[in-house]
C-alpha cells in the first residue's frame, strides 16, 4: 500500500511579543510546518501537485484515501496547518487565523517550487482549508509559482452559518484525555457523526492520526487547544464586523480564476443551499455536487466522493467549463 513521506518546511514564527511590537519575530525565529507527500508517479520531481488542506481541528492525514487515489498520477501534498498534527504550535495564539495559514502555504509552495519547479497546482480545501484556499486563489497579486488551476471547495463558502460555528465552538479546544485510540475515536464520533456514514474501520483510520500519546499511556487530540481562542472570538463580533468579513470573503471568491468544484454535504449546517447556489452564479461559477446523508463535511473516504474529486482534478473534460 502506498504510504506518504513526512517532510517539514521552516516558516517564520511571528508573535505580538518579541520586541514588544505587533508582528515582531519571536526569539526562536522559525517554526516547522509538517506536510505529507504522496507520490507513486515514478517521478520524484513530478511537476503537477495537488495541495489538500484540512479543517479547523483536523490534520493532513485526513486525506489518505483521496491521496492514494491521486498519487499514481500527481504529487499530493497534505500539510498539517500550524498548531495541528506534526506542525509546531504558534507562540502567539491570536495568529491562529486564515491570513497566517495562507502565508504559510505560500512558504510551502515556494519551498516545493525551489526544489522541483511546479507547472500545475490544484487545491482541495475542506472547511477551513477551503477558506485558506480562497485567500490563496482570490488574491491575484500573491507570489504563487503558477496560478492554481483547479480548486475543490469542500463544504464552505463566503457565508458561514453562525449556528454551525456555535456547534463547533462547543468542542473545539477540548483535546481531552483518553485511555486509548478507540476511546478517542468514540468521543470524536459523538461530535462528528454529521460527517456521514463510515464503517468502524474507516472511522478508526481517520482518527488514528488525530491523537498523540501521553506519558501515562493515554492519548489526547493532536492539536494546540489555543486554536479555539480566535475561533471563539468570532462569536463576539458586532454585526457590522461580521458583515464586513462576509463581504471580504465574497471579494476573494469573486477573484478566483481557477476552475472550481463546490462539494456540499446535503445536510450541511455550515454551507447553506442558498449560498451554494449563489457561488454557482458569480465569481468562478462553481459547479456544485451534493452528497445526500452527509453534513459538514464530506471526508472523501467513500468511493463516490473520491471519484467526484479525482474526475474533476485528473479529467480533461472540465477545460473551459467555467
Amino acid at each position: 500500500m502506498i504510504e506518504p513521506k513526512l517532510n517539514y518546511v521552516p516558516c517564520p514564527d511571528i508573535t505580538a511579543a518579541g520586541d514588544g511590537q505587533p508582528g515582531s519575530h519571536s526569539a526562536a525565529g522559525v517554526r516547522r510546518m509538517a506536510y505529507w507527500e504522496w507520490n507513486a508517479t515514478g517521478n520524484p520531481a513530478h511537476p503537477h501537485v495537488v495541495v489538500c488542506v484540512h479543517g479547523l481541528s483536523r490534520q493532513g492525514r485526513d486525506f489518505d484515501a483521496l491521496a492514494r487515489a491521486l498519487a499514481p498520477h500527481v504529487r499530493v501534498i497534505c500539510p498539517d496547518v500550524a498548531g495541528r498534527g506534526r506542525s509546531d504550535w504558534l507562540t502567539d495564539p491570536s495568529r491562529y487565523q486564515v491570513p497566517q495559514y495562507a502565508a504559510d502555504m505560500l512558504v510551502l509552495l515556494a519551498h516545493l517550487h525551489q526544489a522541483t519547479p511546479l507547472q500545475t497546482i490544484d487545491w482541495v480545501g475542506t472547511s477551513m482549508g477551503g477558506l485558506i484556499g480562497m485567500a490563496v486563489c482570490g488574491q491575484p497579486g500573491l507570489p504563487l509559482p503558477v496560478p492554481v488551476r483547479r480548486f475543490v471547495l469542500n463544504d464552505v463558502g463566503p457565508v458561514i452559518e453562525w449556528s454551525a460555528l456555535a456547534r463547533i465552538g462547543e468542542y473545539v479546544g477540548q483535546t481531552g484525555h483518553f485511555e486509548s485510540l478507540q476511546h478517542a475515536a468514540d468521543a470524536m464520533w459523538a461530535v462528528s457523526s454529521h460527517f456521514g456514514p463510515h464503517t468502524p474501520a474507516q472511522w478508526l483510520a481517520l482518527c488514528e492520526h488525530m491523537v498523540r500519546p501521553l506519558p501515562d499511556g493515554g492519548v489526547t487530540l493532536h492539536y494546540d487547544p489555543a486554536i479555539a481562542e480566535p475561533f471563539r472570538a468570532l462569536a463576539t463580533l458586532p454585526p457590522e464586523a461580521a458583515q464586513a468579513g462576509e463581504a471580504a470573503l465574497w471579494q476573494l471568491y469573486d477573484h478566483i480564476s481557477a476552475q472550481t468544484l463546490l462539494v456540499r454535504g446535503g445536510e450541511s449546517d455550515l454551507l447553506s443551499p442558498s449560498t451554494a447556489h449563489a457561488m454557482g452564479q458569480r465569481g468562478p461559477r462553481a459547479r456544485l455536487v451534493e452528497f445526500a446523508g452527509v453534513g459538514h463535511a464530506p471526508t472523501f473516504v467513500a468511493p463516490d466522493q473520491i471519484a467526484v474529486v479525482t474526475d474533476f482534478l485528473l479529467g480533461t473534460e472540465n477545460e473551459g467549463f467555467a
